[in-house]
């Protein structure tokens, strides 16, 4: 493994951090968060139209620039590092990757293009709250995570087309058969100004039941209708309020939406599960990035401050005490930042293209959360009085490591699904019965 980053590599990241060093400083990414989008929208077209950064991993044949998860997780690391609250993660990270996976040509010429150029934005949106299970970052995706059964998660009927489909403005064709989609879905990242959404539902009945994935084009709202007012009919997307502003998200609640079915054919359940674990590798290289920029700020503003802090006739950061907790800080933090280089460049095959090594992508989002969480946490307490003040700027990593664990954890699951897929604890290993020590709970193993 060659460590060292390329030319190319190092420009993107500087060209990215001058530019959200002048655009996005904690003022304006508090005030970027109250808009009704939850993001500055001409920030986000700057740096998709002057970076390409929604298309820095997909093909130039699709408007994409051509690089590839280490690319995007560095991008992702410069967003962490002033906690942006933008759409990249959800674009790039989680939606994108799959219209590439599975997408028919038609769907890819159509969407890809526009979300590049940073015209349209999309999401992936999973239902009871199991976008990791869905990634096949804290458990196998083989089960009824979207919610089996007839009742539950988001269901999905094949209905007659009623005459030939209409083409839609971006290029599409508007549902007027096809399929259906009914059920809620929470927590979804940009869910409620997606132009794209990426909807994951069961089909085939109680007896046949399969996890597929559907494209819902709420870019496409109103134009049946002249005047009408956006929204494709039966979807309700309000957004939930989110301890982290920053990271927006929304509940969907689909009645009878219409809807497409992702790919060609009548879709393949095990393709889908095998797009959706490759999908997670690259997310969780990216987020384990974006957290280790996160933290990598947090800890640089609190040497700074107790380096200016006097108590007791001295600067607080001469006392050994304090000097400990930065040390063991910055080493955690280090050691997050090589796990989740490692996660992307395996994630690209490494030199030899080959496919990513089990549990790499869990275990450095694990690492990342951990190290974020203990950052935002001693830079809360070292900051004093003006750190635990909802006001300080201490509290937005603060918010973003405690969120990010909720949305994206419990680190204690990532690690566990990535001693599981490295064969770390073979079945048979625990109690009688056969149950792998991977899947019992952490107090139940002796260590």
């Amino acid at each position: 493994m060659d460590a060292a980053f390329t030319e190319e590599q190092h420009e993107i990241r500087r060209t990215l951090r001058e530019l959200l060093l002048k655009r996005c400083g904690p003022d304006e990414v508090k005030a970027a968060v109250r808009t009704p989008p939850g993001y500055d929208t001409q920030l986000w077209q700057q740096l998709a139209g002057r970076l390409g950064l929604p298309g820095l991993a997909l093909p130039t044949a699709y408007g994409g620039v051509g690089c590839g998860p280490t690319e995007l997780a560095l991008a992702c690391e410069e967003t962490g590092r002033v906690v942006l609250p933008s759409p990249l993660v959800a674009t790039a990270a989680l939606a994108a990757p799959l219209l590439l996976a599975l997408g028919s040509e038609r769907q890819r010429t159509t969407l890809l293009p526009a979300l590049a150029a940073g015209e349209l934005t999309a999401t992936l949106a999973v239902p009871g709250g199991q976008l990791t299970t869905a990634l096949a970052l804290t458990g196998p995706n083989d089960g009824d995570w979207a919610g089996g059964g007839r009742a539950g998660g988001i269901q999905a009927r094949r209905v007659p087309a009623e005459g030939p489909a209409a083409p839609s403005r971006n290029g599409g064709q508007a549902a007027g058969g096809g399929w259906r989609l009914y059920g809620e879905a929470g927590q979804v990242l940009n869910g409620h100004t997606a132009d794209v959404l990426v909807v994951a539902a069961h089909t085939g009945g109680f007896a046949r039941s399969r996890t597929l994935l559907f494209l819902v084009r709420a870019a496409d709202a109103g134009a049946a209708r002249p005047g009408a007012e956006p929204g494709v009919p039966g979807l309700l997307r309000p957004r939930q309020t989110a301890l982290d502003e920053t990271r927006p998200q929304a509940r969907l609640e689909l009645r009878d939406v219409p809807a497409e079915l992702l790919g060609e054919g009548d879709g393949d359940a095990a393709a889908v599960a095998r797009a959706l674990a490759e999908t997670g590798v690259v997310a969780a290289a990216a987020l384990a990035a974006e957290a280790v920029g996160a933290a990598d700020t947090a800890l640089a503003r609190t040497v700074a401050h107790v380096q200016q802090r006097v108590q007791f006739g001295r600067p607080i950061g001469s006392f050994q005490a304090v000097q400990h907790r930065l040390a063991d800080l910055y080493v955690a933090l280090q050691a997050a930042r090589s796990a989740a280089y490692y996660a992307a460049w395996s994630a690209g095959g490494g030199p030899e293209g080959d496919a990513s090594e089990p549990g790499v992508g869990a275990l450095a989002l694990a690492q990342a959360l951990e190290a974020l969480r203990a950052v935002a946490a001693e830079a809360v307490q070292l900051h004093g009085g003006i750190g635990f003040t909802w006001e300080h700027e201490a509290h937005l990593y603060f918010k973003r490591a405690a969120c990010d664990e909720l949305l994206l954890g419990p680190v204690h699951r990532l690690r566990a699904r990535a001693a599981e897929e490295a064969g770390l604890f073979p079945v048979g290993a625990g109690e009688p019965g056969g149950a792998p020590l991977a899947g019992r709970a952490p107090e139940a193993v002796e260590v």
